[in-house]
């Protein structure tokens, strides 16, 4: 059944009245709470703005002091890498004055173990252990111990030089960090409200997990610019070893190699004065010789002189045998005969006599004029040694400073 329709609902007058009321109070109320908002909307708005306002002026003075602080880094790194460069140039050459060094020590090292080869070829009893090879081996181990010193500073030298260069790449990274940050910051502190780059970036607003603090970042560049000046020093007190050692190994080796000269000039003099000595021995034993041959013959006539009178002697006394019966008288002139006999025998006894003794000694001299001659070219050959080839070669060492 289809309902039947119910009329509007009829108000009384003082109900009329009321919902009037009631409408204008609500619509007073709202205005007047839209009137409160409106100016507290104003009041929060030049609020906002004079807070972004201050919050930008201290975000861009921030920035300035971020630059400044940045820039004063920058400064110092860059004072250090220029000295670590200049240092690191520094201790490259003195590098390359130990490398000339070690190499200007092969030649005196191999003239002097040439020399004691040299040496060893001396004959007889010239083959000495004199003070010229105590001062050949002395200069040998002085040279392999300044080349063993050299090279040992050389090494500390290149590990020094790597130092430097580690340090230099630690201050190039921290600079080039610097000069980045620099670039960032200052187009940061270039942007304003009305600039045409800015935009809305989704998640800016985070702390990222590898940043540092302040205290690290300065922390970093100062490690970095300490350990540069460590390593600067480090290798400013190397030079100054190098430079110690080069000059000392350089006067040692100068003394020694003139000690191995004034020996050498010494055993010379000693050995040419020998020599002249021993030629003029044997200037004076040939001519002995010469004399002894002379005697020699002169004793030889002698005692060949003799012969005749002791074959007088003899004849006169066998045929005074064959005197007749009394005739054969022990007269004087038997008794004379006899002892002339006796005289001549004894004369020839004592001339061979002597003659045995000119002819030992003519054999002692001529030994000992071998002996002497032996001498004398043992003694030329020690020179030609000594003088000739040791110092022949000695002449082009030339130890200049290191």
């Amino acid at each position: 059944m289809a309902q039947l329709v119910k009329p509007p609902p009829v108000f009384s007058h003082p109900e009329w009245t009321y919902s009037n009321k009631t409408k204008f109070h609500n619509a007073e109320t709202e205005r007047a709470s839209g009137e409160r908002l409106v100016e507290e909307s104003k009041r929060l708005s030049e609020e906002t703005q004079a807070v972004t306002e201050k919050t930008q002026r201290d975000v861009n003075k921030k920035l300035e002091q971020r630059l400044h602080d940045i820039n004063y880094w920058k400064s110092e790194l860059e004072n250090k890498l220029d000295e670590i460069k200049t240092e690191t140039d520094s201790l490259l050459a003195f590098k390359t004055r130990l490398e000339k060094a070690i190499e200007a020590c092969a030649e005196p090292l191999h003239i002097a173990q040439q020399c004691l080869t040299n040496r060893q070829k001396r004959k007889g009893i010239d083959l000495v252990h004199d003070d010229v090879q105590k001062e050949l081996i002395k200069e040998v181990e002085a040279i392999q111990g300044v080349i063993a010193l050299l090279k040992r500073t050389h090494e500390q030298a290149v590990e020094q030089v790597r130092l430097n260069r580690k340090a230099k790449y630690q201050l190039e990274k921290d600079l080039k960090d610097k000069f980045d940050a620099v670039a960032i910051d200052s187009y940061c502190r270039e942007l304003r409200n009305n600039s045409n780059t800015i935009q809305f970036k989704e998640g800016a607003a985070k702390i990222e997990t590898t940043s540092t603090t302040p205290e690290d970042w300065a922390s970093y560049s100062n490690e970095n610019n300490d350990k540069a000046e460590r390593e600067r020093m480090s290798s400013v007190q190397l030079r100054t070893i190098i430079d110690g050692i080069l000059q000392q190994s350089t006067n040692d080796l100068r003394k020694q190699c003139q000690d191995v000269n004034i020996a050498f000039k010494k055993r010379i003099d000693e050995s040419t004065d020998t020599k002249a000595k021993l030629e003029n021995h044997l200037s004076r034993v040939i001519g002995e010789i010469k004399d002894m041959e002379e005697n020699i013959t002169r004793l030889q006539k002698a005692i060949s002189d003799k012969a005749a009178p002791m074959k007088l002697s003899h004849t006169r006394l066998d045929t005074r045998t064959n005197r007749p019966n009394v005739e054969l008288c022990r007269d004087p002139v038997q008794y004379r005969l006899m002892s002339e006999v006796a005289e001549l025998e004894g004369s020839v006894a004592a001339l061979q006599a002597r003659l045995a003794q000119s002819e030992d000694s003519l054999k002692g001299l001529i030994r000992n004029q071998l002996d002497l001659e032996e001498d004398i070219d043992i003694k030329a050959n020690t020179l030609f040694i000594d003088e000739v080839q040791c110092m022949g070669m000695r002449e082009s060492v030339n130890l200049q400073s290191f």
